[in-house]
């Protein structure tokens, strides 16, 4: 992969930190991805229509426990006070573990409840309603933590060995993040450097910021092992391997507090000459990053799902509020300043649930690439959420802002809004912050491109080399590129709702316009494109709101044809024509601010702040 992107040019630090990542990619996915072909003008909607609603008898399997759940909740859990105390009760651990919460994807048998991924997710959204902490515990237990890896690349062995310990509620982590190495990889210093001919390693080094690591009994550490040679010269690849806390010379040497989510089991952890035997690498010596970013993709879903219980918890919150209190002779829902945010958040709301319900089923169905679903999913998951939270803060106003303990001590009902926005803020940083998820995203969507045509701006290769691809890349384009400006409309599915098919035709339409424009920058700035963050950002934003459009419009018509009990059809049509015409609104700013922006103007005032030409904003009076 490599070799499509001319790296000649960069930086040693850049070009190993983009070589290294290029090379842990899936080189060949089994199914293509919908958000895919959204960047390509041809998004097809024969895998994601009718939308895949969950089986009964999936739902069957897992209701029990989500009923469970419900009841250690409501029985166990005094999310204030875990707040409050920044620790979570021994019971409350105890009693999730009875319930197979630490193994609610692990196969029965290995000692799970064997799950789907769409049950996990039923599960996060309950935990997001109640209580980040105990969310965020079973979130870095189960999603990058032990099982996740295991069940997508352990062997046997390590599945009988490990499975069955965090499955019974031995908490597990992940150690990937150093204090120089957070999103790139390439700075990591963490090693492992092989003994007894190769039958163990030693690690050493430090990892900050590893979540449950202070009440883990197993981790999933990322070390670098010894270079191997390649034709672009000795590297140092990463290898993933499993850890017994108990093993000699770790130390965990501080937890870590924050802003919110205060019970959270996050620390900073030291290897000292720790013994690890061959049998525990995952995967293979130097795939260590391809199981991380495998894992996050999946694991990023648990974000969103959490975040979607949140929104309902919000907008139940606000519906209360909003239609009992009364200002200037009427309900203050039927204020129009109010009423706004409110509709919003329905809508929101409902886009969610249904970008993560469909995500989830692609999970489930197993032979699709989800990578960009998971990041859109998780990138507009949580901004959304955090969204949610703010105007549900400003429409209580100054009971938001209060805490749920002096509530109560006034005697008032408590609603926890000012816990939740300090939970809900670390959710647009955790697992890829959001602009780590732009740059994924844009990476992604170059790819085809990058695929076909990479080659021709690869300085490193031969003339004849690069014509030889310019040809080929000319072909693909003379048919490709005419056919993105035909209006024509074919794989809208028949049966979709009459009322909802101008939703569909519009994803169709912008999607072509989408991928000419991603072709003009292309063509525009050729290699110079990477650099161009904000213009990627923006090309990202179009392709992240027609993929929600398409979740909510395939959710809305499976309702509207089930004929459901929870939503009414005139309710349904309304949410669904109130997403297109604001999908429609923010589409074309985003389009508009690709012609017509400050991006000039920030680079230069950037560029002032940090060669300190701008130091005297920063002094203070006296």
């Amino acid at each position: 992969m490599s070799t499509l992107i001319d790296t000649s040019r960069m930086s040693k630090g850049k070009r190993d930190a983009l070589e290294l990542t290029e090379n842990a990619r899936d080189k060949q996915p089994t199914r293509p991805s919908f958000a895919s072909g959204l960047f390509l003008g041809q998004p097809d909607l024969t895998p994601i229509s009718p939308f895949p609603a969950q089986h009964w008898d999936d739902k069957k399997a897992g209701d029990p426990f989500l009923k469970n759940l419900r009841c250690v909740l409501d029985e166990y859990v005094d999310a204030d006070e875990i707040d409050r105390t920044g620790e979570i009760p021994d019971i409350v651990i105890d009693r999730l573990a009875e319930i197979g919460a630490f193994g609610i994807k692990i196969p029965i048998e290995y000692g799970g409840l064997g799950l789907s991924q769409t049950n996990y997710c039923r599960a996060a959204m309950l935990l997001g309603s109640r209580c980040g902490n105990l969310t965020a515990l079973l979130s870095a237990h189960q999603s990058i933590g032990i099982p996740q890896p295991l069940l997508m690349f352990g062997n046997e062995r390590q599945k009988k060995t490990f499975l069955p310990r965090v499955a019974k509620g031995e908490i597990s982590a992940f150690a990937l993040t150093e204090k120089e190495a957070g999103s790139d990889p390439a700075r990591m210093q963490t090693s492992a450097t092989p003994i007894k001919g190769g039958r163990y390693y030693l690690l050493n080094g430090e990892k900050l910021w590893c979540t449950n690591v202070t009440r883990a009994g197993l981790v999933v550490v990322m070390a670098r092992t010894p270079p191997r040679k390649s034709r672009h010269g000795k590297r140092r690849p990463i290898t993933a391997f499993i850890v017994d806390m108990k093993t000699p010379g770790i130390k965990v040497t501080h937890r870590c507090r924050f802003m919110g989510l205060r019970a959270l089991y996050n620390g900073v952890v030291k290897f000292y000459n720790v013994k690890v035997p061959r049998e525990n690498i995952i995967l293979g010596e130097g795939k260590g990053l391809k199981v991380a970013l495998s894992t996050l993709n999946t694991g990023r879903l648990t974000l969103p799902s959490a975040c979607t219980g949140l929104a309902k918890q919000c907008l139940h919150e606000t519906r209360l509020w909003v239609t009992n209190r009364n200002q200037w002779g009427s309900r203050i829902g039927d204020h129009e300043a109010i009423s706004e945010k409110v509709a919003q958040m329905a809508a929101d709301t409902f886009a969610l649930e249904s970008v993560v319900h469909l995500t989830s089923a692609l999970v489930d169905e197993g032979d699709t690439d989800i990578r960009l679903e998971a990041a859109m999913a998780k990138m507009w998951g949580t901004e959304t959420a955090w969204r949610i939270v703010d105007d549900a803060m400003q429409i209580r106003g100054g009971r938001g802002y209060e805490t749920e303990a002096s509530q109560s001590e006034r005697s008032e009902r408590p609603v926890p809004l000012e816990r939740f926005m300090r939970d809900a803020r670390i959710n647009t940083i955790f697992e890829g912050s959001s602009e780590i998820m732009r740059l994924f995203l844009a990476r992604e969507a170059l790819d085809p491109h990058l695929c076909r045509a990479g080659a021709v701006l690869d300085s490193r290769l031969p003339f004849g080399k690069r014509l030889k691809a310019a040809l080929k890349a000319g072909l693909f384009y003379a048919g490709w590129y005419p056919s993105k400006w035909l209006p024509f409309n074919f794989g809208i599915p028949k049966k979709v709702h009459e009322s909802l098919r101008p939703n569909l035709v519009y994803i169709k339409d912008t999607s072509r316009l989408l991928a000419r424009t991603l072709f003009h920058a292309m063509v525009r700035h050729g290699p110079a494109l990477e650099k161009r963050q904000l213009q990627l950002s923006r090309i990202v934003e179009i392709g992240t709101e027609l993929f929600v459009l398409t979740a909510a419009t395939l959710h809305a018509d499976l309702l509207i044809r089930r004929g459901h009990g929870e939503y009414r059809r005139k309710e349904l049509v309304t949410l669904a024509n109130y997403l297109l015409k604001r999908t429609k609104l923010k589409v074309r700013a985003s389009f508009a601010t690709l012609k017509d922006n400050l991006d000039p103007e920030t680079r230069e005032i950037g560029k002032a702040v940090l060669d300190e030409q701008l130091r005297e904003l920063e002094d203070l009076p006296g």
